[in-house]
């Protein structure tokens, strides 16, 4: 039997206001680490999370998040506001409208590993800038370690040199259709993950959306390639967080098998669970869907993908 590995998660950690057609919330839990470490607690324990918040944090949500099992001793507080995103859902839930970004304390701020953390066998990367993805990963120790990091459009366009250091030190890359078409200058998704892959990563994920993901591997297994789709919902509450959701379950089910050395079917099975945590993010505003699950529940939803996604 497996033991499952610690996993560390570092990145932002924010306060959401978001509208929907039909409802909205403020005040939320947000942050790209904060709904990656969550969802990787179903699969694994401890996870360590790394951000830095400001003196309005909302404390229920950090209770919240220690009540799963994520350690907070590498979450920074600051004297200044905390990071904060309001936005706007459009009728079809894929189109947003960003009303209001508050940077605030992840302006200035550098990642200070803790020395209990810093030797973690698995290592995520959640969004942030680069910059601060290369502090995480060179105060991090040991040989024996993978890397999954996410990006966004932002950093192909302002920090393309850093980013491009990243991904020669990483093991996985998570990043959606738009941005890695924009990174590899095609449109053909099967050119674009090739192209990332010979930037170093091993395994490259591009999300569609609702249309779900493909992953891009060593070629000699599987065609190099793996196409999953997203689990379909009746009703979409609010997609914020699902691609971190994804993020995050992946990299706790690969903690959980209890070794480092993954194989192409790892992958492929880490997406499958990562991209059923991602639905029931979509159910309900902020991580309020995710922050209750049974194991019954997430098993019983995998089994359904498994129905309907084999012939």
């Amino acid at each position: 039997m497996s033991h499952p590995l610690p996993l560390l998660v570092g990145g932002s950690i924010a306060i959401d206001n978001v509208k929907t057609p039909s409802d909205e919330a403020t005040n939320l839990l947000g942050g790209s680490a904060s709904y990656a470490s969550l969802a990787a607690t179903y699969f694994t324990k401890p996870v360590h999370l790394v951000g830095v918040i400001g003196n309005d944090y909302p404390p229920e949500h950090l209770a919240m998040l220690e009540r799963h099992g994520v350690t907070l001793g590498g979450v920074e507080r600051s004297e200044g506001a905390s990071f904060s995103w309001s936005g706007e859902y459009h009728q079809n839930m894929n189109d947003r409208t960003t009303h209001n970004v508050a940077v605030n304390v992840l302006e200035s701020w550098e990642v200070n590993l803790p020395v209990a953390v810093a030797a973690s066998p698995v290592v995520v990367l959640a969004n942030m800038a680069p910059k601060n993805q290369l502090e995480m990963l060179d105060q991090c120790v040991g040989e024996d370690r993978f890397v999954l990091a996410d990006t966004m459009d932002l950093w192909i366009g302002i920090a393309r040199e850093e980013l491009e250091k990243v991904l020669g030190r990483i093991d996985l890359l998570v990043i959606n259709e738009t941005e890695a078409r924009e990174y590899a200058g095609t449109s053909n998704l099967v050119e674009a993950g090739a192209l990332l892959r010979r930037k170093g990563p091993g395994y490259v994920i591009i999300k569609l959306g609702e249309f779900g993901a493909i992953l891009f591997g060593p070629p000699e297994i599987n065609h190099g390639i793996f196409r999953c789709g997203a689990f379909p919902l009746r009703e979409v509450a609010d997609p914020t967080g699902a691609g971190d959701t994804f993020l995050g379950a992946m990299a706790g089910y690969l903690a959980s098998l209890g070794n480092t050395d993954y194989q192409f079917e790892d992958i492929r099975n880490a997406i499958v669970r990562g991209t059923v945590m991602a639905s029931f993010t979509c159910e309900a505003f902020s991580t309020r869907r995710i922050e209750d699950l049974s194991s019954l529940e997430i098993e019983e939803r995998l089994q359904t993908f498994t129905d309907i996604s084999c012939w």
